[in-house]
């Protein structure tokens, strides 16, 4: 197998514009969630989406544990909420609006779409876990969305 700079491979990717969602659960400690641009459909019939996070992550490793996810698909005015999601260390919700998805998983306030499903699927490959979610519900709302690119956030002009 060829060996590839992993600092490298970081910055080829980083050529693909992805959205950002925040994948958010209920715990026994609370809502629990991060930032997440590795998402995407996987099929329309049965309704199923996919996202990976890295094995390592703390908020992960809370949200794993429960049966439903919440995915809040993040619009252009909140890359604020992108980055909270995305630090460690931190209580994500507090300052926060959520509402609570029918089978009770937390939505943020103002996202430009929401899903909630059931984790199907996780299965590990390389650094990262890969969940397969059967959808159950979704909303969407006119906005744009907030991508990241080679490192940094923007929007859809």
């Amino acid at each position: 197998m060829t060996s590839i700079d992993v600092a490298h491979f970081k910055e080829v990717l980083g050529h693909y514009a992805t959205g950002l969602v925040v994948i958010a659960a209920t715990t026994t400690d609370g809502p629990a969630g991060f930032t997440c641009q590795s998402f995407g459909s996987l099929s329309l019939e049965p309704a199923l989406v996919t996202f990976a996070a890295s094995t390592q992550g703390h908020s992960w490793g809370l949200v794993r544990q429960s049966e439903n996810v919440g995915i809040s698909i993040l619009g252009a005015d909140q890359e604020p909420l992108a980055r909270r999601f995305a630090t460690s260390g931190v209580d994500k919700f507090d300052g926060s609006p959520w509402e609570k998805a029918p089978d009770g998983s937390p939505l943020l306030d103002g996202a430009i779409a929401h899903l909630e499903g059931r984790m199907s699927v996780v299965t590990t490959h390389g650094d990262h876990d890969v969940a397969v979610v059967a959808v159950s519900y979704v909303y969407a709302r006119s906005g744009h969305p907030l991508i990241y690119f080679r490192g940094g956030f923007g929007e859809l002009a």
